[in-house]
């Protein structure tokens, strides 16, 4: 009570002129005049006081729970157009025995409260909202999935810690590059994944990849276009970027036709085909950090008439496999990462698996794609797959790389997966 009466006796001074007890019903409102204090009673109802329409500097207001209910039937403010405290906003009183002295500065400013230390009386918890892509919730957290171009269409940002019940201007984010195509030929290497690029928000509210960076995205009340980034298109072609604001996943390099020489960077690097230089693309190009991507493995020399394997795709967390001795193999694609951004654990940027190739009919398929989307590779004639398994869509993969008979026939390898964009953040 000492605490109330500090304040009562703050606010009653000769510039303000008390009115008679305002008693709400839920129905009818109050327009308050500058100057005047008012004591409202809200036992039967809820009220909405709108201030004046055209405030000047040091104008005033006072509002006080002559009944002790504003936790129970609270008191709307609504500023008229005016700003409060620096933004546009409809503040709501909700704290029992609540007394609330508010002074026009300008029109920059707004209205403010006399005493700083209650802020948060006059100003609501606001939370972003946006529109875009398939929107679903986990939580008190809002999802948008981009298996496609699209706009991120921001219309309110969250005001805390000005109000410290309000949500962040930050959100978490997933932005996964579309994956590089698998080599055509015999013995060709598995596409390099798509990049991968994480973000969460300060809160831990999911369990984030290995590769999560330490803070999510600040954000505006504007428009955000979306690109998410195509499969390479062709077999042994890299995949398109993708792209939500300052966040850019490259493309997964694609691998090599036999036998034309080394692979190519990206996201992650395309895996090596059978050639003089069979060594992997690189990853991680443009170099991110966290890193987005690594590189491809390297396949075996080229020699006539003999067992050959090729090397592995690059995954988000591993290197792609190299094609084992003695030549019966090829290298594994590398694995991709795990985040649970949607509301449960999904693996993404798996690299593609490599080709085989031996000199008669075998059953001696190709290696596997990584973890996260990743083609598996095809292998000689008489094998169950001759040709490369195309990455799977939206999860960024790389294509699997064409198998065949040396010098007899060749394979095509497999597209790669197209990329998603993913953007999540506290909405209640």
């Amino acid at each position: 009570m000492g605490t109330k009466t500090r304040k009562l006796s703050q606010i009653n001074d000769s510039l303000i002129e008390w009115q008679s007890v305002v008693v709400a019903d839920g129905s009818t409102g109050l327009t308050a005049v500058a100057g005047r204090g008012y004591f409202i009673n809200t036992t039967a109802g809820a009220i909405t006081v709108t201030t004046p329409a055209s405030p000047k500097r040091g104008d005033k207001i006072v509002i006080v729970d002559y009944s002790g209910t504003f936790a129970t039937n609270k008191v709307t403010i609504n500023f008229n157009g005016a700003k409060v405290f620096g933004s546009v906003n409809t503040s709501t009183l909700q704290t029992n025995f609540q007394v609330v002295d508010l002074i026009y500065i300008d029109d920059t400013q707004g209205w403010r409260t006399v005493n700083q230390d209650t802020t948060s009386d006059i100003q609501s918890a606001l939370f972003i909202t946006a529109t875009g892509g398939t929107i679903t919730t986990s939580g008190n957290f809002k999802i948008h999935t981009f298996t496609g171009d699209g706009s991120f269409v921001v219309s309110q940002i969250g005001n805390a810690p000005t109000v410290p019940t309000g949500g962040p201007n930050t959100v978490s984010y997933l932005v996964v590059a579309g994956g590089g195509g698998g080599g055509n030929g015999n013995a060709t290497g598995g596409g390099g994944a798509g990049g991968f690029r994480e973000g969460r928000d300060c809160t831990p509210s999911y369990t984030a990849s290995p590769l999560v960076a330490a803070t999510g995205l600040t954000i505006t009340a504007t428009t955000y276009p979306i690109s998410v980034g195509a499969g390479g298109p062709l077999a042994g072609s890299g995949g398109s970027n993708s792209i939500f604001s300052t966040i850019t996943s490259t493309g997964g390099g694609g691998s090599a036709q036999t036998p034309c020489g080394p692979s190519y960077p990206g996201g992650s690097g395309g895996g090596g085909s059978y050639a003089p230089n069979a060594g992997g693309g690189t990853g991680n190009t443009p170099p991110t950090s966290p890193p987005q991507g690594n590189n491809g493995g390297t396949a075996n020399p080229a020699t006539p008439n003999t067992n050959i394997g090729a090397g592995g795709g690059g995954g988000a967390t591993a290197t792609g496999g190299n094609a084992p001795a003695p030549r019966t193999a090829a290298g594994a694609g590398g694995a991709g990462a795990t985040t649970s951004i949607t509301g449960s654990p999904v693996s993404y940027s798996g690299g593609g698996g490599g080709g085989t190739s031996q000199p008669a009919p075998s059953n001696n398929p190709g290696a596997a794609g990584g973890t996260g989307g990743g083609g598996a590779g095809g292998g000689p004639t008489g094998s169950p797959s001759t040709t490369g398994v195309a990455g799977t869509a939206n999860t960024g993969g790389g294509g699997g790389g064409g198998g065949g008979t040396y010098a007899v026939s060749t394979s095509p390898g497999g597209l790669g997966g197209k990329g998603i964009v993913i953007i999540r953040y506290k909405f209640q």
